[in-house]
């Protein structure tokens, strides 16, 4: 009964994403919606993305000096630090502090939506409630969570450096050419930058679909951001073992 249940609840995540994208059309209320969302999603989880980022940096620039000074290569760790941010830590950490900041609000909204009646409103006012109230939030986090992994990966690489230059004492010239070095464009970048993608479009598309066909109640509406941010964060670290496995080779 459990496995026919999330067989059905597969299902109608792939027709709703269908739908979705079917209403996805480039005309002056879309793109205003879709401004509006950007701002909303993307501009207000910047605080929580710098202060992610910032910390992260330190926490890794100071395990990875502590564990490459025994085999007596600490002034590598920037390596560790472009590496592991460009090729999974920033992807997935923006990922799922966007889950929580911007996927929960998501949900939330469309569940209140549904309580309120107002998504049936738009219906019976002949617009299409996907379209209206979906699809931008649904753009709006694929084009911002690529923007904001850059961000976070800023903020980590900048701590990181204070924390290997001016606290632990490695040369500043180094600490750049080392990371300069190891970091590629085309093997680092862009890869990291399509996960970010990948995951914006998820993370969006599981609260959106929770929130849509959240029960019209409270404590549906509470219900459905729970569930969401639990099934996006489970999806974002699914998605990225199987992308890690074909972009890095």
């Amino acid at each position: 009964m459990a496995l026919a249940q999330a067989i059905r609840s597969v299902g109608r995540g792939g027709l709703f994403s269908l739908s979705v994208l079917r209403a996805s059309k480039p005309t002056a209320d879309f793109f205003t919606e879709l401004v509006r969302e950007i701002y909303k999603v993307g501009a207000r989880s910047l605080p929580i993305i710098a202060v992610g980022g910032a910390f992260v940096g330190l926490s890794l620039t100071l395990l990875g000096f502590r564990a490459l000074e025994t085999y007596g290569a600490s002034n590598q760790v920037s390596v560790l630090i472009g590496l592991g941010l460009y090729r999974e830590l920033a992807p997935v950490l923006t990922a799922l502090l966007f889950v929580g900041r911007a996927g929960s609000s998501i949900a939330a909204e469309l569940g209140l939506m549904r309580a309120t009646d107002q998504i049936t409103a738009l219906g019976l006012m002949g617009i299409d409630p996907v379209a209206k109230a979906v699809a931008p939030r649904f753009w709006a986090a694929v084009l911002t969570v690529p923007l904001l992994v850059g961000f976070f990966a800023s903020f980590a690489i900048a701590a990181s450096w204070f924390q290997a230059v001016q606290v632990l004492g490695i040369d500043n010239g180094m600490f750049w050419q080392t990371m300069k070095d190891s970091v590629d464009f085309h093997d680092d970048f862009v890869p990291a930058f399509v996960k970010a993608a990948v995951f914006g479009g998820t993370a969006a598309l599981v609260a959106s679909y929770v929130g849509y066909h959240a029960e019209p109640t409270i404590e549906g509406t509470s219900v459905a951001t729970t569930r969401a941010v639990v099934n996006a964060s489970l999806l974002v670290l699914m998605f990225n073992f199987v992308l890690s496995a074909f972009l890095f080779r």
